[in-house]
């Protein structure tokens, strides 16, 4: 029988009272792995008052003692971490590489969240006045909570519960309806990591249990990961209401290819770009904007890139890419690129129409590869968000980079180059919020924000390191005088 997905509220597993149950595909296969609950408003509320009554013991408890949490937390994660990458590519279909990629982004979140007593260090000035000395501390906001995304079911939650959690704050997570599983497990393992009841909470649902989450008094800050008109929508409900709130959207990556590039090196590295994840990460690349002669000789070699990936169950080690995430997912694919096409593109690999053996009921898109995209058409500002590369020819770096700058989206641009004066142009000039030099993917780690720009984020303050810290407390500034006259004698 599918597995029930249970909230966790309060410490204690408590199955929803909602009679809408949706059912969990493993996207490879279609077979059915669990079913979700739609919780109901009701038990948003008791997720947000079981966290809003830990939060004036988590608050006290020394910031040092709230850390050795995460670090029990990060052995329980080291532990399972196999078995985590396994749920991630069941439930998700990314490859096991994939997977376990995205774990250990997780579990680097968990250690840089350790560091939150050097990190929580506020500022002192001695006599900043005669007489008068002036600091500044850190303190916790209350309840937050994180809404999620399909795509990175592992590691998402991480670029800020650890965070939130270290500062003092109690938190929950709604993870997507769609990838319920991974969050189920690793609330299995807070639990045995002896988390206090209240501090970690997991609450399923849809767009109902949202919009309860961000209308709820007692939450402090959100944080979602997702497409663009939705982190619109959780942006705009959730600043009226009173609410930090940091939105990551949409993306439309470009990734310049010079004339001077290494075009063998580069058609691997903008193939795992593309094509990695079947397309479906917010760094995905998109548009590749071949400069000058670099079209012809890289075009052709990004064909043969795509021709050759191996497609199929991503639990199979030898597969390079797997299935998308759902049929509607691959049904909007193909029709973005018959549109594409339409709008005047050549399908040097046309992906549509795939079967692969043994899993004739996934839902696969195979590597899409396509020449002569119209940079004024439709497709080109729309996010595919599958395995689908346009390729645009322009003349030189300027028009490479007024392209790239032209978009709605800012979330990363790269560029593939050996002369480092046009790198250091289009770092510099480049509207984004990550920018890759002869890389594929600007990822950055959890000492830097994951940054964005434009429609790609709304807010002020990124997921992971300082900017987390910097999210998930309220400054304090004291001003402090002691006058000799009011000293008591001894």
């Amino acid at each position: 029988m599918p597995k029930l997905i249970r909230n966790f509220i309060a410490g204690e597993w408590r199955d929803s009272a909602s009679s809408t149950l949706l059912d969990v595909a493993n996207p490879a296969t279609a077979e059915v792995l669990g079913r979700v609950p739609l919780s109901t408003a009701d038990e948003v509320d008791a997720a947000v008052r079981a966290a809003a009554q830990a939060f004036p013991e988590w608050k006290r408890t020394p910031v040092t003692d709230r850390v050795q949490f995460l670090l029990k937390l990060k052995d329980r994660l080291e532990a399972h971490f196999e078995e985590l990458a396994r749920l991630v590519t069941t439930e998700c279909g990314k490859t096991l590489a994939e997977s376990r990629g995205e774990m250990r982004r997780a579990i680097e979140n968990v250690e840089m969240a350790a560091g939150a007593p050097a990190l929580l260090q506020g500022d002192f000035s001695e006599d900043i006045a005669r007489g008068i000395d002036e600091f500044v501390m850190r303190q916790p906001l209350g309840v937050c909570a994180c809404i999620c995304p399909f795509n990175f079911p592992g590691m998402v939650p991480f670029w800020f519960m650890p965070y939130a959690i270290a500062c003092g704050n109690t938190y929950i997570v709604k993870p997507s309806e769609r990838v319920p599983l991974t969050m189920q497990r690793i609330a299995e393992l807070i639990e045995e990591a002896g988390f206090p009841k209240g501090v970690f909470n997991l609450i399923n649902g849809r767009r109902e249990t949202v919009e309860a989450l961000l209308d709820h008094a007692l939450v402090k800050a959100v944080s979602f990961v997702g497409s663009t008109p939705a982190a619109k929508l959780v942006y705009a409900r959730a600043a009226p209401n009173g609410k930090r709130a940091q939105c990551q959207g949409g993306a439309k990556n470009p990734l310049v290819v010079l004339p001077d590039a290494d075009i063998e090196s580069a058609s691997r590295i903008v193939a795992d770009s593309g094509f990695g994840c079947a397309g479906q990460r917010c760094l995905a690349g998109s548009l590749v904007i071949a400069v000058g002669e670099a079209h012809e000789s890289f075009s052709a070699a990004l064909g043969e890139m795509a021709e050759k990936r191996i497609v199929g169950n991503g639990l199979d080690e030898s597969v390079e890419m797997g299935p998308v995430i759902s049929p509607e997912s691959k049904s909007r694919i193909e029709t973005l690129i018959a549109k594409a096409i339409a709008e005047g593109a050549t399908p040097l690999v046309d992906g549509r129409g795939a079967k692969i053996p043994g899993c004739e009921h996934g839902n696969f898109v195979r590597p899409t590869v396509l020449d002569r995209f119209n940079a004024d058409g439709e497709v080109a500002r729309t996010e595919i968000f599958g395995p689908v590369l346009g390729l645009i020819h322009v003349r030189d770096i300027d028009e490479a980079i007024a392209l790239v700058n032209r978009g709605r989206y800012g979330n990363m641009a790269c560029i593939f180059t050996s002369s480092g004066a046009n790198a250091r142009k289009f770092r510099s000039e480049a509207e984004v919020g990550n920018v890759g030099v002869n890389v594929g993917i600007a990822a950055p780690m959890a000492q830097f924000p994951f940054s964005g720009a434009r429609e790609s984020f709304f807010g002020d303050l990124h997921g992971q390191g300082r900017h987390a810290v910097e999210f998930f407390t309220q400054t304090k500034v004291v001003v402090e005088r002691w006058p000799k006259e009011w000293t008591r004698k001894f």
